[in-house]
């Protein structure tokens, strides 16, 4: 008995007598995703339409952050050939994203605690949707590099300022939900990243497949006009406006707050827990695309761009959207802590089998599992992170451990580029397995805050 979607991937290369063992991880996905889709329906019956439309602009932002910042890895190999880049320097240019994005957060956390979190969001969703147009002109590396650093400011830019707008208008015990939410929505940009690049490189080339970048710019208009400013915010920024006449976050502490007692040793166990699977996750998926498709001479799987797409497709939406959507539920039922611990733990265990695998039908399964947990810990950092700063310093306290990791992360593409270039991408994923792992420990540190009131 055959389906479409076996129909589809007999595409793939020497997959014609396994397609059916392709079936089995989707089928539990399908399960996993109409249980969550319940839940979904009964989570969103008790919000208001303006906590609906904050939580909408955040995961719209957050999956057009990725359809940008994830074009770059998906015509990766196309680039590399035109513009004769080694795998090491295609993995320098990804590293300058990641490191502008670790600027980006912090700078636009200033920003949203000095003029508020929704044009901050405005500012970010504009500064990455130019810059990936942008990249479509360019000429040389340089020009390149140039347009994907600024690009990563915005895209760092984004993820906190909408975390901390969802953090700070959702009710407590639906918070961990809500985030789960806004990240998982980076899968489906992802997707949409992985099917627009394989169409528009069937019948154009890289550049154009930049130029489609500029359209999320257009949400900004809705933004601006049907999205209210966190109400947490303005008060706060009205008290401290009748005192000393501004507003610039923590009047008394400032910035300086995060590290001091009680949040010290917190803050360093969260920005190291988001560096180990930051570089982890970074160094994995920046280099799938083009391990899929390089030649097998070339030390990847040799894929067709349909198949590859195909795949990465299944990837996010079977495993990365549910990843992303179960933490929240998961978080309030095991805790914060426990859950990243888990899901950290089984991607480290997951990453040196999945860098073992050959067959297609392997990569499919293995793939979809592995996504699934190696990247659903991202929710975790958004949930924890929002529940152990203060309203006056979150959106900064978010920016300096989620994007001030990602920073520090930004060398995971140039070293398993380089690694990958002198011993195959596969042996160099085993490097990504360990830092999962790395995650997971320093996860251990971490304080449990299921139920925390937000201060």
């Amino acid at each position: 008995m055959h389906t479409r979607s076996e129909e589809k991937l007999s595409s793939l290369p020497a997959v014609a007598s396994s397609n059916q063992h392709l079936q089995l991880p989707i089928a539990r996905q399908d399960l996993t995703i109409r249980r969550m889709a319940t839940g979904l329906a009964s989570t969103f019956s008790q919000i208001t339409s303006a906590q609906r439309r904050t939580l909408v602009a955040a995961a719209l932002g957050w999956m057009l952050d990725a359809f940008d910042a994830m074009l770059y890895a998906l015509v990766l190999a196309h680039v590399m050939r035109d513009l004769g880049m080694s795998k090491g320097t295609a993995g320098l240019l990804n590293s300058l994203t990641l490191l502008a994005s670790g600027i980006g957060g912090v700078a636009f956390g200033f920003i949203a605690d000095r003029v508020g979190r929704k044009r901050a969001l405005m500012l970010s969703i504009l500064t990455y949707s130019i810059c990936s147009f942008a990249s479509g002109l360019a000429t040389s590396v340089v020009m390149l590099a140039v347009f994907r650093f600024i690009l990563g400011l915005g895209m760092g830019g984004e993820w906190n300022t909408g975390a901390t707008l969802v953090a700070e208008t959702w009710p407590t015990e639906l918070r961990a939900k809500a985030i789960s939410i806004v990240q998982s929505s980076w899968a489906i940009g992802y997707a949409l990243a992985a099917l627009v690049s394989g169409v528009v490189l069937h019948y154009a080339n890289w550049r154009t497949a930049f130029f489609v970048g500029i359209f999320p710019a257009l949400v900004v208009l809705w933004i601006r006009r049907g999205v209210p400013e966190s109400e947490l915010w303005r008060e706060r920024y009205a008290a401290a406006s009748r005192v000393s006449g501004t507003y610039d976050g923590d009047t008394q502490a400032g910035f300086i707050r995060i590290f001091r007692p009680p949040y010290l040793n917190q803050t360093f166990a969260l920005l190291f827990m988001n560096f180990f699977g930051m570089f982890a996750w970074w160094g994995l998926f920046t280099w799938i695309p083009p391990y899929l498709s390089l030649p097998v001479d070339q030390g990847g799987r040799g894929f067709g761009i349909m198949s590859t797409t195909t795949l990465l497709v299944v990837l996010n939406l079977a495993g990365m959207f549910p990843g992303y959507a179960s933490f929240g539920w998961v978080a309030d039922s095991l805790g914060r802590r426990k859950s990243f611990i888990l899901y950290t733990f089984v991607a480290a265990l997951l990453v040196p089998v999945y860098a073992s695998a050959r067959a297609p039908w392997a990569l499919m399964v293995l793939g979809t599992l592995l996504a699934f947990f190696g990247t659903g810990f991202f929710s975790g950092s958004g949930i924890i992170g929002s529940e152990i700063f203060p309203t006056a310093v979150r959106a900064r306290g978010l920016g300096l451990t989620y994007n001030g990791a990602r920073a520090m992360s930004s060398i995971a593409p140039f070293v398993i580029g380089r690694v990958g270039q002198a011993k195959g991408l596969g042996w160099a994923f085993y490097l990504c397995g360990a830092s999962f792992l790395l995650s997971s420990i320093v996860a251990t540190q971490l304080p449990e805050t299921k139920g925390k009131q937000l201060e």
